[in-house]
């Protein structure tokens, strides 16, 4: 089962109380569900929804979500960041 390295950016990193974590996941999604049972926060929960997602660098799309992960992946969590 492929490895989803989860890093937390600014708020995201402030409500997950973490920098980053791993999970076993065959998607995104089943990655993103374990972390919030993990958390089990309701900040976690809006900050997570509120965040852009990055898989290896590209932006991931609602759709992408559910595609099996046929190997070791890196998600990056980014909030919605103030300024320009």
């Amino acid at each position: 089962m492929p490895t989803v390295s989860i890093r937390y950016w600014a708020g995201a990193r402030a409500a997950a109380g973490m920098d980053a974590e791993v999970i076993q996941a065959e998607t995104v999604a089943t990655a993103l569900r374990i972390a919030r049972d993990r958390h089990a926060d309701p900040r976690f929960d809006r900050v997570l929804e509120a965040s852009s997602l990055l898989l290896d660098g590209v932006a991931l799309h609602p759709a992408d979500l559910e595609a099996q992960l046929v190997q070791d992946a890196r998600v990056e969590v980014l909030p919605p960041f103030a300024g320009g």
